[in-house]
């Protein structure tokens, strides 16, 4: 199997195959949910390669934040700098044959649990709001609030 994995990865320029197998655990969960590395091509008598990575349209601007973090963990990978410049290449989630890829979102963070002092805080603050639905989202809101502002620690701010 691991030769089949190599033989597959080569096509693609990939002399590490881990950057196929383990590339969660290389370049982060978040970053792993919004981008498949695609191809690595390297230029004629250049030095440093090419590292194409797929991703759809909404991720790319967050992606391309990620470039230099992603470029030195792939680096690590090969153990120099390999390689020099990664170009994002965008499609749909399906379609094209070689790139059809499943992305998954982050995994959103859980919902704070709002103590009884905290509720009663955001009720007296929305008090005096006359639509009812206003009254309860300012209420909802400002638990929210609250609580993220007293869960929060020194380093956080």
């Amino acid at each position: 199997m691991q030769s089949r994995i190599r033989e597959v990865s080569e096509e693609r320029g990939f002399s590490e195959s881990r950057l196929l197998t383990h590339w969660e655990d290389i370049v982060g969960e978040a970053t792993a949910a919004m981008s498949r590395p695609v191809k690595v091509s390297y230029a004629k008598g250049g030095f440093g390669a090419t590292l194409t990575l797929l991703t759809t349209g909404a991720y790319a601007p967050m992606l391309q934040a990620e470039l230099p973090k992603i470029r030195d963990r792939v680096n690590a990978v090969y153990g120099y700098n390999a390689i020099s410049r990664i170009h994002v290449t965008q499609t749909a989630p399906i379609g094209f044959a070689k790139g059809q890829v499943a992305f998954s979102d982050p995994k959103p963070a859980p919902k704070p649990e709002i103590s009884a002092e905290t509720r009663e805080t955001a009720r007296s603050l929305s008090q005096g709001v006359e639509d009812e639905a206003l009254r309860r989202a300012l209420e909802t809101f400002a638990g929210t609030f609250l609580t993220r502002q007293k869960n929060q620690t020194k380093e956080d701010k």
